[in-house]
C-alpha cells in the first residue's frame, strides 16, 4: 500500500500496517485532507485480507490535538450554510465507523494529547496503548460544540461508562494515562521508552492468527457491543455539529 499522503505516513511491514498522523505542525490536528487519507487507507485495507493489524499512531510530540478549527472557521466563512462542515462531519462518522469495523485488528498507540477527535479516532480502534505522558481531554463544551464528533459519545460510554463520561465531557478537564485506565480508555499504560515493545507484544500472536477468525471475533465483538441500541442517533452528529459552529460564528458576526 503505497500512495504519496500529505497528512499521512502509511508503512507497510508483511501482515502489519502502520498509520501515522503525519502533521506535527498542527499537533496532528484532524483536517479534511486527513479524513479523505484515512478513508483511503482504510477501503483499502477491507481489499487486503493479507494485513492482520493496523496500528494508528503519531508524529511528534502529540498524537492528535483533536480538530483542525482553522479549518473550521475557514469552511463556514466561505459557506455560512455549513454545507462544507456537514460534509466534513460525515467523512469522520465514515472513518471512526471504518476503524471499529475493519477486519484488521486496530491499535492506537498514543502518547502526548490525545484531546476531542483525536480521542474520538483512538476509543473506536480495538486496542489502545499509551505513553505515561498521555493527556486526554473532551474539550467541545468549551468550544460552544455538542460532542457530536464520528459517533464518539455512545462509543465512549460504552468503553468507560455513562457516569465518568459524563463528568469528564461537562467539566472538560484534563485526565490523565493512569485514569485513562481505570476507565478502560487504554488498556496499558507503559513509559514512552517501551510503548513500541508494548504494542508489539499485541502484534506478535496476532498476526499469527487465522484471518477468518480474526475477523469472525471482531464482528461478533461488534455485534453484542451494539445489541442494546434500538436506533442510533450519532446519525445526527454532523448537523449537530454544524448548526452548533454556524450559529457560533453568526452570533460573533452580529458582536
Amino acid at each position: 500500500m503505497v500512495e504519496d499522503f500529505k497528512a499521512l505516513r502509511v508503512i507497510q511491514e508483511g501482515p502489519v500496517l502502520t498509520v501515522e498522523l503525519n502533521s506535527p505542525e498542527t499537533g496532528n490536528a484532524v483536517s479534511g485532507t486527513l479524513l479523505d487519507e484515512l478513508l483511503s487507507v482504510l477501503s483499502a485495507l477491507q481489499d487486503d485480507p493479507g494485513i492482520r493489524v493496523l496500528i494508528l499512531s503519531g508524529v511528534g510530540k502529540d498524537f492528535c490535538l483533536g480538530g483542525d478549527r482553522a479549518e473550521f472557521a475557514e469552511f463556514l466563512a466561505a459557506d455560512p450554510s455549513g454545507a462544507s462542515l456537514r460534509t466534513l462531519g460525515k467523512k469522520a462518522r465514515r472513518v471512526c465507523d471504518a476503524l471499529a469495523t475493519a477486519d484488521a485488528v486496530t491499535i492506537a498507540r498514543l502518547h502526548g494529547g490525545v484531546i476531542g477527535a483525536g480521542l474520538a479516532l483512538a476509543v473506536f480502534c480495538d486496542l489502545r496503548a499509551g505513553a505515561d505522558d498521555c493527556r486526554f481531554r473532551m474539550p467541545e463544551l468549551a468550544l460552544g460544540m455538542p460532542p457530536a464528533w464520528g459517533g464518539a459519545l455512545p462509543r465512549l460510554i460504552q468503553e468507560a461508562g455513562a457516569a465518568r463520561v459524563r463528568e469528564l465531557l461537562l467539566t472538560g478537564n484534563n485526565f490523565d494515562a493512569a485514569t485513562a485506565a481505570e476507565l478502560s480508555v487504554l488498556h496499558k499504560v507503559v513509559p514512552m521508552e517501551e510503548l513500541d515493545n508494548a504494542v508489539q507484544r499485541w502484534v506478535r500472536p496476532m498476526v499469527r492468527r487465522s484471518p477468518a477468525a480474526l475477523r469472525t471475533a471482531k464482528a461478533m465483538l461488534n455485534a453484542y457491543g451494539g445489541a442494546s441500541r434500538l436506533a442510533d442517533s450519532t446519525l445526527l452528529d454532523p448537523d449537530l455539529m454544524t448548526s452548533a459552529l454556524a450559529a457560533a460564528a453568526a452570533a460573533s458576526r452580529h458582536r
